[in-house]
């Protein structure tokens, strides 16, 4: 359900934050349009997300008007920047967002970089440029952001490029693994793989058990699917279970998958070995 502007305004008290405003110092209201540009506006994989605040998939269209505002008065802040690209970009307005990325990465948005390489790296809004995107994802990934560092794995790895340099993503990601859920999570699959160093499945589970308690929905189904087989530490299926009916519950497709192979964990095949249907229980 989305919540419209006025029912968020209600919700904060907003009364409260202009009378705080007007009795005390300029920088109070600077705060509370803040908070309102954090609630219809931010992005939950932002590293400069605060922890309070849940964030948004997208902008939606109904907040759109109010982000805008809202984010374009706490822009002293680069989040706030970063915030008002996205809901500019929401809108269509390519090149606000643009613009409003590149003060936000000027002030040291890892985020604000990501959205610029990719605008660079898919000629959206701006001239298509590959090494410029190159330097943008380095710059983020070097910040601690991991989509940086996959989306550079990505680029220098695809179409006639030099190979992604493996080792040197999972150095960047052990990095943004130290305070990032989504850090955690993609260095515990390429542990989990031994994907640009040695395979770890004990180094693998911690990491993703570090993302589960952060509610990650990726690594509450690694977790589910390490806790069932045993790997990387105990073998316990009750806890396998739980792992995945909270990922399930957070979208995941394949702990739902998991969880029904788990009450139907008999299938029949035909003589192609194409699966027929399953047998449940």
């Amino acid at each position: 359900m989305t919540l419209s502007a006025s029912s968020i305004a209600a919700s904060l008290g907003i009364a409260a934050f202009v009378w705080m405003a007007t009795a005390h110092a300029p920088l109070r209201a600077q705060s509370a349009d803040l908070v309102l540009c954090d609630r219809l506006a931010a992005d939950p994989a932002d590293p400069d997300k605060p922890a309070d605040a849940k964030g948004v998939a997208a902008v939606a269209a109904a907040d759109v008007a109010t982000a805008i505002k809202f984010c374009k008065q706490a822009s002293g802040s680069r989040r706030a920047m970063y915030q008002l690209g996205r809901a500019y970009a929401a809108n269509r307005q390519s090149t606000e967002a643009i613009g409003a990325w590149r003060k936000a990465a000027d002030k040291g948005s890892t985020s604000a970089m990501v959205e610029l390489g990719v605008a660079y790296a898919t000629g959206a809004g701006v001239a298509k440029d590959e090494a410029a995107a190159a330097k943008l994802f380095e710059r983020a990934a070097l910040g601690g952001n991991p989509r940086g560092v996959s989306n550079l794995a990505a680029l220098s790895g695809k179409g006639g490029a030099a190979p992604a340099d493996a080792a040197r993503s999972r150095s960047l990601l052990a990095k943004a693994a130290e305070t990032n859920a989504e850090a955690q999570f993609q260095l515990g699959l390429m542990l989990q793989d031994g994907v640009g160093g040695p395979k770890d499945d004990a180094g693998a589970r911690n990491l993703f058990e570090k993302a589960a308690a952060q509610d990650h929905p990726g690594a509450l189904e690694r977790m589910g699917a390490f806790a069932k087989d045993g790997r990387g530490g105990a073998q316990d299926s009750g806890a396998a279970k739980t792992y995945y009916e909270k990922a399930a519950a957070l979208g995941n497709d394949e702990a739902k998958a998991a969880l029904k192979r788990a009450q139907c964990p008999y299938v029949l095949k035909d003589k192609s070995g194409k699966v027929v249907t399953n047998l449940c229980f």
